[in-house]
């Protein structure tokens, strides 16, 4: 998933939301990969390992059965085929002097720095060295409500558990962040009073953003599509704004 900016948190959802249906058999092989990885990693138990309950989440977000999860855990947990799988960030440059993170879960490094090259390349961007983006970037806890959300309530289970920041954009979608150590007493507190986020995640927030106008705004999009469809790449964050009127769909 793919954090956005500004005005463009929304309507970027619902472009990843409508992509989601439209390959859910690519989405559910990403999963997949990252529920064995995170077992594999920090072991089966998901109240032990962090990183493998917000997978399980992000499983169930998108409507993976259970059978399946388990399938996908109990292979990491047993050693599975033997494959290992590698935790790879790349770090770019796009167009416009847009900086990316692209974080990968590879088998085969090699092709995926090849693959993940050749796609920024086309959109006249390039690879960038260690450490010349990450600067750039927080890890966050990031929570975004569709719009006609009870704001009040929002905001009143952010501040209880911690949030940093409350911000409501210009179409009615709110969004908050939280520090990672306080990302499962956000989603608890919310949980509890039966308030669904339209996104929950655990992502890497740009301190400062590019902003695009609706042409550039369209290209980044279209070179986060590419970067998206390879079956290497797991999330991709940019620190680009979109302008208030673009529509992604």
């Amino acid at each position: 998933m793919t954090i956005m900016s500004g005005h463009s948190k929304w309507s970027t959802i619902k472009h990843k939301k409508a992509k989601t249906d439209q390959q859910r058999g690519k989405i559910f092989s990403k999963i997949s990969r990252e529920l064995t990885a995170a077992s594999r990693i920090g072991g089966g138990d998901s109240d032990m390992n962090p990183r493998l309950r917000l997978a399980i989440q992000k499983a169930k977000d998108a409507n993976m059965a259970n059978d399946t999860i388990k399938r996908a855990v109990d292979k990491g947990v047993g050693g599975g085929d033997g494959t290992a799988l590698e935790d790879i960030t790349y770090e770019a440059y796009g167009p416009y002097g847009v900086a990316l993170l692209i974080d990968t879960l590879s088998d085969n490094k090699n092709r995926t720095v090849s693959n993940v090259r050749h796609i920024l390349s086309k959109a006249d961007g390039n690879l960038a060295t260690k450490g010349a983006v990450s600067y750039l970037f927080e890890k966050k806890g990031v929570f975004l409500f569709e719009p006609g959300t009870d704001e009040e309530q929002v905001m009143e289970m952010a501040l209880s558990a911690n949030a940093e920041d409350i911000e409501t954009q210009d179409d009615g979608s709110i969004g908050v962040q939280t520090l990672p150590t306080d990302f499962e007493t956000m989603r608890t507190a919310l949980s509890k009073e039966n308030i669904e986020p339209a996104s929950a995640s655990i992502e890497m927030v740009p301190a400062t953003t590019v902003a695009l106008d609706t042409t550039q705004a369209q290209s980044i999009m279209t070179l986060i599509d590419q970067l998206d469809d390879d079956d290497d790449v797991q999330n991709v964050f940019g620190n680009f704004e979109f302008p208030s009127d673009f529509d992604p769909s």
